[in-house]
């Protein structure tokens, strides 16, 4: 039997589906960060499995040169370095198919929200501030959607579009991206003539820093509104804010930040956090896109599949 240390919490069902697929499990999520290492080096484990706890480097990697998979129960992997991986020949199994869903229903409801002043009008409604005109939206039948990344989660976005009779045009880098009937792949210049919104689903790595940039959000040929639930260092927080206070940007909804630790804001982002708590036609969330009950039971699915996958195969090979 394969042995694999879990370091964070994951769904109860890790127990049973592990144990389908003949993997020794010590679960522990107790251990902080500075202590994995140790628990690594401790015993002959073959796989890892992690979320957000611990960055899997190099140096980590060799506290355990039996390591075969690192396995990261969610989408992102901005927290391992693949190249390491490589290099000590550890394989990286992630689990985007777990929670694809429900980041797609979440962004279809905050572009719903934004182009509805929902949350603005509900909060003045708990205030007894009663203005119908002045919350007149707009509807989403009709408009060109734009996507940036179609893979799991694009394309789960661009599924519950359909229905609404929207145009969808997808952008993506990756040449073996294939196309579907939900959207249109085009160019990075034929989305920004003709998107009027603009949803971000691409992961976050050093070539996709500030992917989105002033520079980017000018090109667009109609003002945008934009959404942003994939990694917050992949939009420039400081571009936006000019880009709402031009009107370029209509309206924006950000389920993440450049910065979630907002005790450690830096005075730059400091003044750009105060513009977005403040503006009116901004929606933030604290990084829930992902985040349901039935996604946290999902990934252990995904993660028991892949695992057990990656397992029969080496035994085929040994």
């Amino acid at each position: 039997m394969s042995l694999c240390l879990v370091v964070d919490d994951l769904h109860p069902s890790w127990q049973s589906l592990f144990q389908e697929i003949n993997l020794t499990t010590h679960y522990r999520p107790d251990l902080t960060a500075a202590e994995v290492p140790a628990a690594l080096a401790a015993h002959a484990y073959e796989g890892l499995v992690v979320r957000s706890k611990v960055r899997v480097t190099a140096e980590l990697l060799a506290h355990c040169p039996g390591l075969r998979y690192v396995a990261r129960a969610g989408a992102g992997v901005d927290n391992i370095d693949e190249a390491a991986m490589q290099a000590a020949g550890v394989t990286l199994l992630n689990a985007p198919e777990g929670n694809r869903d429900a980041v797609g229903e979440f962004a279809l409801g905050l572009l719903l929200s934004l182009l509805r002043n929902i949350p603005r009008a509900d909060q003045e409604v708990r205030q007894n501030i009663w203005q119908r005109e002045a919350n007149r939206g707009e509807e989403l039948g009709g408009k060109v959607v734009g996507i940036i990344g179609y893979g799991n989660m694009g394309r789960a976005f661009a599924q519950r579009l359909t229905s609404f009779g929207c145009t969808v045009l997808a952008y993506d880098n990756d040449p073996t991206c294939a196309p579907d009937h939900q959207a249109t792949l085009v160019t990075l210049s034929e989305l920004q003539q003709r998107a009027e919104v603009l949803s971000l689903h691409i992961p976050y790595s050093v070539p996709n820093h500030h992917f989105v940039n002033e520079a980017m959000l000018l090109g667009f040929r109609n003002p945008i509104w934009l959404l942003n639930t994939a990694r917050g260092e992949v939009l420039d927080q400081a571009a936006v804010v000019r880009g709402l206070q031009s009107g370029q940007v209509r309206g924006a909804a950000l389920d993440v930040l450049e910065n979630e630790k907002l005790n450690t804001l830096t005075p730059a982002q400091q003044t750009t956090f105060d513009f977005l708590k403040k503006a009116p036609q901004v929606i933030l969330s604290p990084h829930i896109g992902g985040w349901t009950h039935q996604s946290y039971q999902r990934i252990n699915e995904v993660l028991a599949q892949k695992i057990g996958a990656f397992l029969r195969a080496s035994a085929r090979l040994s």
